[in-house]
């Protein structure tokens, strides 16, 4: 594998990674602004752009754009994140140039039709609607919020449907005059791909974009606190979230490794003792989630109204016991496991693209996999400890309840529970 990156004269970066024996490649750009660059009033404007992506340009309609690349077998998408918007595809080795041409041409000549807004905006607020209407997808927003009151880290992608309805063109297209500059473009390709000529095309194609300053945002501050909705479900829904390192903190080892050992997998401590002994959840899990400038260790189960008293005060228990008797197995199989779903995800071309692309938007370098596996190795039993110590002694956390949830304990019981 070549990994190589290049800077055009307007801050644009190229980076490319070449896997031999490959017919095929992914290939996007992922755009630095995502909901976090949103101010309140914009809400939801950068998800509903990556919307608009696809309805049109200067010289194809919906239509034109889908068939170019699913005529050739390919097939394009996009996504927005709190900190990304990313417009990709995957294609044939031979389409390469195509896939290029047709992602240029969405970032840079969208029309933004006024009657294809109206369009997009109903399809946008039935996603809304679909989310509300899904538990275990809305109670993570809503624990977000918490985690991040009042700032834009903390504010739902889909945002708001009373903002939703109010977007205008002038607001879809003042959005990418603010953030889609090149120096917050990265153009990333990896499988059967040629750098040299995918910098060539890239400064066909924006090399012409003026360099604009880089957005910044406002820092994150965790502060933690609850949010609680009653409604007649089948189960009661139980997230709760505690801060943990940014991308850059060299504690995000530790941090990945402890919630793997957490709640990662079957043999992980939740599992066992919240669902395998107690039989209390059928679904629960941990996860280490970062973002540049913070991060968060999330725990998620769904239970019932009568044992999610005894769910959530185990879970607590089972946080700090973690900091006491964390074993060398335990973290050995974590490790493993973490080693192992690093390396099995990067089989693909697109997972490849992706990892080059957010390496470089967080390091402006993409250090090689076997620096990271060495990061992971040097994560020690004294450093897991530390972590679930720390988290134990933030006192700090952020809980989001949704469903039969009268009689769940409260978050100022759940902390002195974590701090006793």
């Amino acid at each position: 594998m070549t990994v190589k990156l290049h800077t055009l004269a307007n801050g644009m970066r190229v980076v490319t990674e070449h896997m031999p024996g490959l017919e095929s490649a992914a290939l996007g750009v992922w755009v630095m602004a995502g909901g976090r660059h949103e101010t309140p009033a914009q809400n939801g404007v950068a998800h509903f752009l990556e919307h608009m992506a696809f309805k049109g340009t200067t010289s194809r309609s919906a239509l034109d754009i889908a068939e170019a690349i699913e005529d050739v077998g390919g097939y394009i998408n996009a996504y927005t994140s709190r900190e990304m918007t990313a417009y990709y595809a995957r294609i044939l080795a031979e389409d390469v140039d195509l896939a290029m041409d047709v992602i240029a041409d969405i970032l840079l000549n969208p029309v933004f039709d006024p009657a294809e807004i109206e369009v997009e905006r109903g399809v946008i607020l039935q996603e809304i609607g679909q989310a509300l209407d899904t538990p275990d997808d809305v109670v993570f927003d809503w624990l977000q919020e918490q985690a991040y009151p009042d700032q834009p880290l903390g504010r739902p992608i889909l945002g708001p449907a009373e903002r939703v309805r109010r977007f205008t063109r002038d607001d879809l297209a003042g959005f990418v005059g603010q953030h889609y500059n090149p120096g917050q473009m990265i153009l990333s390709a990896a499988g059967a791909v040629d750098h040299d000529a995918l910098v060539r095309a890239a400064e066909e194609r924006f090399g012409h974009l003026a360099a604009q300053p880089v957005s910044v945002v406002s820092p994150a501050r965790f502060s933690g606190g609850e949010y609680r909705v009653e409604k007649e479900l089948e189960q009661a829904h139980f997230a709760l979230a505690l801060e943990g390192p940014d991308y850059r903190d060299p504690g995000v080892y530790a941090a990945q490794i402890f919630a793997t050992a957490l709640g990662g997998g079957m043999s992980s401590r939740l599992f066992q003792e919240v669902r395998e002994k107690r039989g209390l959840c059928y679904t629960i899990f941990a996860q280490a989630g970062s973002f540049s400038d913070s991060g968060l260790l999330t725990i998620y189960a769904g239970t019932s109204a009568e044992q999610i008293g005894e769910l959530a005060a185990l879970t607590i228990d089972e946080l700090k016991r973690a900091a006491e008797d964390m074993s060398e197995a335990e973290l050995a199989r974590a490790r493993a496991q973490m080693k192992a779903g690093l390396l099995m995800g990067l089989e693909s071309p697109n997972a490849r693209a992706e990892r080059i692309a957010r390496m470089v938007a967080i390091w402006g370098r993409v250090p090689p996999i076997s620096e990271t596996v060495q990061r992971l190795d040097a994560v020690g039993l004294p450093d897991m400890k530390d972590f679930a110590a720390k988290l134990a002694d933030s006192g700090r956390a952020a809980l989001a309840l949704y469903g039969p949830v009268a009689d769940a304990p409260a978050l100022d019981e759940l902390q002195k529970r974590l701090v006793a």
